[in-house]
């Protein structure tokens, strides 16, 4: 799915498999929205969370999961940075949708046109 969102947003999309990796390169990329799923290896979604917003204060994030998190509701409405959530399954194009409804400031990215749109 990342493949296929940097081919069609014009902005970088980089993309990890752990969640400390991905920490590690937060100090090096300026991100506009960090896309993170609930369940992950190592630390789970809301503690990516709290741990990215520190390193990317600019950052808005969006909340991925395949699961019901009502027993953590709580914690997801107290994470003022957390401004999206997508319920799996979904597409590229939904994930896009939500990336640019979150967008910080006014640079939103464009969605490219063209064949890779397929």
């Amino acid at each position: 799915m990342a493949q296929t969102m940097g081919k069609n947003l014009d902005c970088a999309v980089h993309s990890f498999t752990r969640p400390l990796d991905a920490l590690a390169a937060l100090k090096k990329v300026n991100a506009g929205v960090v896309v993170t799923d609930y369940f992950m290896p190592q630390i789970n979604g809301l503690e990516f969370t709290r741990r990215a917003a520190a390193i990317a204060p600019q950052a808005v994030f969006v909340l991925i999961t395949g699961h019901n998190l009502d027993s953590v509701e709580d914690e997801l409405t107290q994470l003022a940075q957390l401004k999206g959530r997508l319920q799996k399954p979904f597409g590229w194009r939904r994930l896009a949708e939500e990336v640019l409804r979150v967008w910080p400031g006014s640079d939103t990215p464009q969605v490219r046109a063209g064949p890779a749109r397929a």
